[in-house]
């Protein structure tokens, strides 16, 4: 072997050890470097829907049950409807299960106004404050048939527990003509809240 070789030889091992050292340094003061760390969290995130509710008084009651009505017979009850919901929402009212016979709903007048006192069965301390309807309940009945075309009545904020008390004036016309006699009209009335 060449005195020039065993010199190269030598040379490359002593350049070789320090950068092996400096090598690994860098590679020790790097890890050491990854080893910080930091974190900052928001805790507790929660969601929770709201709420569109509305309830009656009348307790599956009904708000009349006329029978052998002749022309000139009336009557009038109230109901009361509450919302307890906390959205903010539109009530409509709407007739649901309709029928009639001998063209009886043709003749009988409706009158819903919305107000306040008076409960279901009783409209003692009633007082109006707006008309949703007054006409036939012929007419009722088949313009108002769901929310869509629901008669609007109020619209509660979702702020606090909100009431209407409504109460419902039927007649069958004085000039109802005979062909009414035996005749049989039904529905029933909903009040359907929605939010917006």
């Amino acid at each position: 072997m060449s005195k020039f070789t065993r010199r190269s030889s030598r040379i490359a091992t002593a350049i070789a050890v320090p950068v092996a050292v400096i090598t690994a340094g860098v590679l020790v003061s790097t890890s050491s470097y990854a080893a910080f760390s930091d974190t900052s969290s928001n805790e507790g995130n929660a969601w929770r829907a709201g709420t569109v509710q509305i309830d009656d008084d009348s307790a599956g009651r009904v708000l009349f049950s006329a029978t052998n009505a002749k022309p000139g017979d009336g009557g009038e009850n109230c109901v009361t409807v509450t919302s307890t919901g906390s959205l903010a929402s539109q009530v409509r009212l709407y007739a649901t299960d309709v029928s009639t016979t001998n063209g009886l709903a043709d003749h009988v007048t409706l009158r819903v106004e919305q107000g306040v006192g008076g409960s279901a069965g009783s409209c003692a301390g009633f007082s109006a404050q707006s008309t949703v309807y007054d006409g036939r309940l012929a007419g009722f009945v088949a313009t108002h048939t769901s929310f869509a075309d629901g008669a609007a009545t109020w619209s509660p904020t979702g702020e606090n527990i909100d009431a209407r008390t409504f109460r419902v004036t039927w007649q069958l016309a004085g000039d109802a003509p005979n062909s009414v006699q035996g005749g049989t009209a039904a529905t029933s009335f909903v009040w359907e809240a929605q939010n917006g």
